[in-house]
């Protein structure tokens, strides 16, 4: 394969707003959610939008040589990348380690990381616990919808960054916009959902006994990364780049970046802020016009 742009498929939760109509990305409904920028998750595989293989799977055109050896060391496509724009609050959510998701639900946990693309005024990301609580108060709160209380707000603006590892109670805000990187896994416990009904007026599900056998009790330590290097976990290393004029994928992994902003060229392929790109194992790309983007491989 030679470098290729994605075109993403989308989602419409309930919570969903219309920035990413900005992004470049397309729906059937007025609201967009969730774009999965570079997913080999089931039927919302990325798609090719470049080239020879324009409208087929990536997930049915990359080779191992493409991936990388790195990708074969994992039993699944081990990364899944997405743009979330949050018009309201998401629920109050927790994800299992891997250890646990393996042993009870057939799929891998979820560890993920957060990059601030768009925040609106006093908007805010709530992140773990702001103290050290039991089993027992977390249920007792979830029940009087006082579970936020025990959570850390933080007031964020683009370019801010948060890790947040499995089992880490967790909530993006309203009015926030991240680029979200994290393990090919859609398994998530929800614990509070501010008594709001789906389409059919009926609750959304909540996950509370799951919820409180994989939760991390523990005050959290809340790190706003600004550095290059804004993740290093097991199973992927992104960076922030500002006005890259290459983008090198390393012999043992593909590279994936989307264009956070600016406008120009990758080759031959005109890019514009939301643009996401695959880049084969020991490939190079070459970037013409001024930009930021967020760049990830497979470790």
């Amino acid at each position: 394969m030679e470098t290729v742009k994605l075109k993403a498929k989308t989602k419409d939760y309930i919570w969903g707003g219309n920035r990413l109509f900005n992004y470049g990305k397309v729906s059937d409904t007025d609201i967009i959610a969730e774009s999965w920028e570079l997913s080999f998750f089931k039927d919302m595989e990325s798609l090719i939008d470049s080239g020879k293989d324009i409208g087929k799977k990536l997930s049915d055109v990359a080779s191992e040589k493409d991936l990388g050896k790195n990708v074969q060391k994992y039993p699944f496509f081990p990364v899944l990348i997405k743009l979330i724009d949050a018009n309201d609050n998401l629920s109050v959510q927790v994800h299992p380690s891997d250890e646990y998701a393996l042993e009870h639900e057939n799929s891998y946990g979820k560890t993920e990381m957060w990059y601030v693309l768009e925040a609106k005024e006093g908007s805010f990301l709530h992140v773990g616990l702001n103290k050290d609580v039991t089993e027992e108060e977390v249920r007792e709160r979830i029940k009087d919808n006082t579970i936020m209380d025990i959570m850390n707000h933080i007031e964020v603006k683009p370019g801010d960054c948060f890790f947040i590892p499995s089992g880490t109670l967790h909530a993006i805000g309203k009015g926030v916009m991240v680029i979200e990187i994290q393990e090919n896994s859609n398994l998530t416990y929800r614990v509070y959902d501010y008594d709001r009904r789906d389409k059919n007026n009926n609750p959304r599900e909540l996950h509370i006994e799951k919820a409180l056998k994989v939760m991390d009790y523990k005050k959290a330590k809340i790190v706003n990364i600004q550095d290059e290097v804004l993740a290093d976990y097991k199973y992927f290393k992104v960076k922030k780049l500002s006005n890259p004029c290459v983008i090198e994928a390393p012999l043992d992994s593909f590279a994936s970046f989307t264009i956070i902003e600016g406008e120009g060229r990758v080759d031959d392929i005109a890019f514009k802020k939301g643009d996401t790109f695959f880049v084969p194992a020991g490939k190079v790309a070459n970037i013409n016009g001024k930009s930021k983007v967020i760049l990830t491989t497979i470790n």
